[in-house]
């Protein structure tokens, strides 16, 4: 799934618009490191987890709340380095 620029800018902005700072600064580090390397499967597995709810996704990034799918819990480990 390789995103147009113009999904790739909506997807920053998603990510960088939140209402949990801890949220806005992982996720954007992440895309400026390592969305790049990441395969068509990754790619959607991150926009699911970018459209969730900002008190959720922290809770599945800092691993008090489980992720659901082992693709899931694939990109929550490389957040969370």
């Amino acid at each position: 799934m390789s995103l147009t620029q113009e999904e790739l800018n909506r997807l920053r902005w998603r990510c960088v618009r939140r209402g949990l700072l801890e949220v806005d600064i992982t996720l954007e580090k992440f895309l400026d490191e390592k969305f790049s390397s990441l395969n068509d499967e990754q790619v959607q597995v991150f926009v699911e987890l970018a459209d969730m709810d900002d008190h959720e996704l922290w809770g599945l990034i800092n691993g008090t709340l489980e992720p659901a799918t082992p693709q899931e819990a694939e990109v929550l480990a490389m957040l969370r380095k």
